[in-house]
């Protein structure tokens, strides 16, 4: 069952489900649950290795990063490939888990945003894969919101998160044994 706004602003106060929401979030959330912004934007290279017990993902660089109080934008051309962070950090108890949707203008702009599942005990700001791959480019402020992040309960409880991805770490720095 996904939780609605009420509930999960509760959780917000009370336990830190969401750190760092935007203002419009934190008064008047809209749909079934929080709205994130754009953080961080990483461009990636090297080579990448995804083994059966190691892995070592690509080399990332920094491109740009929000700063409260400053316009920073970010030019995404047809083709163009990101990882992007969120401001926001969640702290997910063992018995929620979090999916996300692209809000619609992200993919009305020709932008698909490559998401997942955050696993139950999961700390940290979250990452995803921004492609552009309409034909125009986009520009983009650090701030905006991007994702739709929308929280449900885990029947039976779930497990701790055991995975290396624990704080937000973007990317390795060497091959690593996998968890």
């Amino acid at each position: 069952m996904i939780l609605g706004p009420e509930l999960l602003l509760k959780f917000v106060k009370e336990k830190k489900l969401v750190e760092g929401l935007g203002e419009r979030d934190l008064k008047t959330p809209e749909g079934a649950g929080f709205d994130l912004r754009l953080g961080e934007v990483y461009k990636i290279s090297g080579s990448a290795f995804l083994g059966i017990t190691h892995r070592e993902t690509p080399k990332i660089e920094k491109v740009v990063e929000y700063k409260e109080g400053e316009l920073r934008t970010i030019q995404i051309k047809p083709g163009d490939f990101f990882l992007v962070s969120t401001i926001e950090k969640v702290n997910l108890p063992l018995d929620i888990t979090a999916n996300f949707k692209p809000r619609t203008t992200t993919f009305r702009s020709g932008l698909f945003l490559r998401t997942g599942n955050v696993a139950p005990g999961y700390c940290g700001k979250l990452t995803f894969g921004l492609k552009n791959e309409g034909p125009i480019t986009v520009t983009m402020e650090l701030g905006a919101r991007f994702v739709h992040a929308q929280f449900e309960w885990v029947d039976g409880g779930g497990t701790q998160y055991k995975g290396q991805w624990q704080g937000g770490r973007v990317t390795t720095t060497k091959r690593e044994k996998q968890i």
